[in-house]
């Protein structure tokens, strides 16, 4: 019987695959055993090749040369990467290797690096796929129990390789028309442009807002019951200061009649599972953790510590195979101030609704939630932590019983005019004991056709503009962009809503971070700003690549095709034509393009002006010329801690004469540095120790305990 070579995307899930099935024997870049080969890729190996490669005149830029519209795209080996698909390669080719299982991560993405190899490798073996949520050993073995086969997954292959040649279409095009049409490094693309056009359309929203004031009439007993204005429209705002001062007068002398008591038992539902948007928008909210932190603090949560489920998802429900393991989750992630709330849920019986359970709303993977692997907490860093604490503090809530409460709604009249005031009485807690909510007890007994005195006072007020974007609500606006799309597109806002929105849960951090590596956008605090370049660039990008409409339009014959309804060839063909539109859109411009960021000093290898360029890793200059490669480092933002005031500090220079800056003014040179940080770790204890010592504290207690107990037993 032959080999079965099993391929996984990263290493990490390599070595699991290897010790659940069994592959103890190691090789360079694989595990061997008695049925598997498992080796694994790093990521994307191969991808689609330059443009170089088709042309050597490609290797400068001119606008002549544009379009390029190579009839077929080729694929490469990524250079960096070579060895490791040399050693996959070596593998595949293997005389007793008879079939391949792919196991990179399931989904559009995972399969285009797996197909990717075995096409440039040139197997043609039989393949079959495993589709697995986590990396936990039961996954594994229950996945490769019910492995699917290859076949199946032929139209997502081509729906992936679809999306990478559109965009490696109009990507490369249009930033390259761009670039030598103003002399500028300039890029666009159907995700970063419409991104950056939704923060332009927000900024647009505050500069044009105009707030206005308006006053609120109150009235208060002297039993502290306080209630507000309605008018006939259930408006509370009273935007004429001399009506809210009428209103006022004509309550003089008057006392107020409790006209209606209605009480209501309501309930209110933890919110949803969290999908990677919802969860990077909360992180980033709570704790200012930005989106590639978070998807980092995700993946080492899934991967190596195989305490919660895949990443990479858009769903916010589970499916109803979950359901019978929710238990044994539950338990896995009992522990610290969840404990008692977990032990309650252990001996619940689950009925859950469909805002939890649904497989009509699962693609490819289920919400993100805790798997059975017994979670070991103080082995995470801080971000892990926080993030795990996110995922199992709402898998809890899910679960638990709702809020109840009873909604009391007081309507009064004075003069006429209608005055209420909304209470709540807690009933039972529910979810809302994890969040550390307290019964909340309403004081005041009021009752129809009660009457009392009042005072009356007017709140004055004022509208305030749309709150400028974080990188967390941002994220959110890219799920859902249809309220950004200009009135002649909103036919798309169905689709966009659909297909979940512009970029994917795996790729939006990514874009964001590249927006503001590229000074289109910077951050001032929490807060993103669209840069004077970003400005320029919105200007200057066609109208249609600004829209999201765009890949609304994309992404709906890309689910086609992954459905078999489309073929590839036909959207590439549309893809080629629409290229050759905006090549020409950008050649007929008429715009010119200034450099906001230039500065006096000249570069010593042209003779060009230095461009200042600044981002989230550090300040640097860059010759203006674009044909020259020249640059120079000003500082590195860095992880270095500053042994004063523990703030991060900045590396200034290069070479030996590289320095430390601290914004309390400390600095030190990096020989200085380095000395310290080795004798810190002389004296410090890792946390490896602490353990071993505690283990050995155990042992000893419990040797004597022992010894005790046989002198009492004689």
């Amino acid at each position: 019987m032959g080999q079965t070579l099993v391929l996984a995307e990263k290493p990490s899930v390599g070595r699991d695959l290897a010790r659940v099935l069994g592959c103890k024997k190691k090789g360079n870049g694989f595990f061997e055993g008695k049925q598997y080969v498992v080796t694994w890729a790093l990521g994307h190996l191969v991808t689609l090749a330059t443009p170089e490669m088709y042309d050597q005149q490609y290797q400068e830029w001119r606008m002549d040369q544009l379009p390029m519209l190579p009839s077929t795209l080729k694929t490469m080996v990524i250079p960096k990467t070579k060895k490791q698909f040399n050693i996959i390669k070596t593998q595949l080719k293997r005389d007793d290797v008879t079939e391949v299982v792919i196991a990179t991560d399931a989904g559009r993405e995972g399969e285009l690096v797996a197909r990717w190899i075995l096409d440039k490798a040139q197997v043609k073996k039989p393949i079959k796929r495993l589709w697995i949520s986590s990396v936990t050993d039961k996954a594994i073995r229950d996945g490769f129990k019910k492995l699917q086969p290859g076949k199946k997954y032929e139209n997502l292959y081509a729906s992936a390789v679809a999306r990478s040649e559109a965009d490696w279409y109009v990507g490369l095009n249009a930033t390259r028309a761009l670039t030598t049409k103003f002399n500028a490094s300039l890029s666009a693309g159907r995700v970063q442009t419409p991104t950056l056009d939704i923060l332009q359309k927000r900024e647009a929203a505050i500069r044009h807002f105009q707030p206005q004031i308006y006053q609120e009439l109150h009235i208060q007993s002297s039993h502290g019951l306080e209630l507000i204005w309605k008018g006939k429209d259930n408006q509370t705002g009273i935007f004429n200061k001399d009506r809210a001062n009428q209103l006022q007068q004509k309550l003089k002398g008057k006392s107020a009649v409790i006209q209606q008591v209605i009480r209501k038992q309501k309930k209110q539902y933890s919110p949803a599972l969290y999908d990677l948007t919802e969860l990077q928008r909360e992180a980033n909210k709570r704790y200012g953790f930005s989106g590639k932190q978070t998807l980092r603090a995700m993946q080492q949560l899934y991967e190596r510590h195989k305490v919660l489920s895949y990443p990479r998802t858009d769903a916010r429900v589970i499916t109803t195979d979950i359901v019978p393991t929710l238990k044994e989750r539950i338990k896995a992630s009992a522990s610290g101030e969840w404990k008692t709330v977990a032990n309650q849920l252990m001996k619940k019986t689950f009925h859950l609704p469909k805002s939890v359970v649904n497989d009509q709303q699962v693609s490819d993977h289920h919400a993100i939630i805790p798997t059975e692997e017994p979670a070991q907490i103080d082995q995470f860093d801080n971000q892990e932590r926080k993030i795990y604490e996110m995922v199992v503090k709402r898998f809890l809530a899910v679960l638990s019983d709702p809020y109840e409460y009873e909604e009391t709604l007081i309507t009064a009249e004075v003069a006429g005019e209608r005055f209420t005031k909304k209470m709540h009485k807690t009933n039972k807690l529910g979810w809302k004991a994890l969040e550390g909510d307290k019964q909340a007890e309403t004081e005041l007994e009021v009752k129809e056709g009660q009457t009392f005195p009042f005072k009356s006072k007017l709140i004055e007020k004022e509208t305030t503009p749309p709150e400028r974007f974080t990188e967390g609500s941002l994220l959110k606006a890219m799920e859902n962009p249809g309220k950004y799309l200009e009135q002649n597109e909103k036919h798309a806002a169905k689709k966009l809503q659909e297909v979940g929105g512009i970029g994917t849960v795996a790729t939006r951090a990514d874009i964001i971070d590249k927006l503001m590596n590229s000074q289109y956008m910077e951050l001032r605090g929490k807060y993103l700003y669209v840069t004077s370049t970003g400005k320029q660039v919105l200007e200057l990008a066609p109208e249609d690549l600004r829209s999201p409409a765009l890949t609304a339009e994309w992404e709906d014959k890309l689910v086609q095709i992954e459905k078999g309804q489309l073929k590839k060839e036909q959207f590439i063909a549309d893809i080629q034509n629409y290229t050759k539109k905006l090549v020409h859109e950008i050649k007929e411009m008429e715009a010119t393009f200034k450099h906001d960021n230039l500065t006096g000093s000249k570069c010593p290898e042209c003779g060009s002006l230095m461009l200042e360029i600044e981002n989230r890793h550090g300040k640097m200059l860059r010759c203006k010329d674009r044909s020259c490669h020249y640059k120079k480092n000003i500082y590195k933002l860095t992880n270095a801690r500053c042994p004063n005031c523990k703030k991060k500090m900045k590396l200034f220079g290069e070479g030996e004469g590289k320095t430390f800056h601290c914004v309390c003014g400390h600095s030190e040179k990096m020989a200085t540095f380095d000395k310290r940080k080795k004798q810190q770790q002389q004296h410090k204890v890792s946390k490896k120790d602490v353990h071993k010592y505690m283990n050995k504290q155990e042992e000893f207690s419990n040797n004597a305990l022992a010894e005790q107990l046989k002198k009492l037993q004689k």
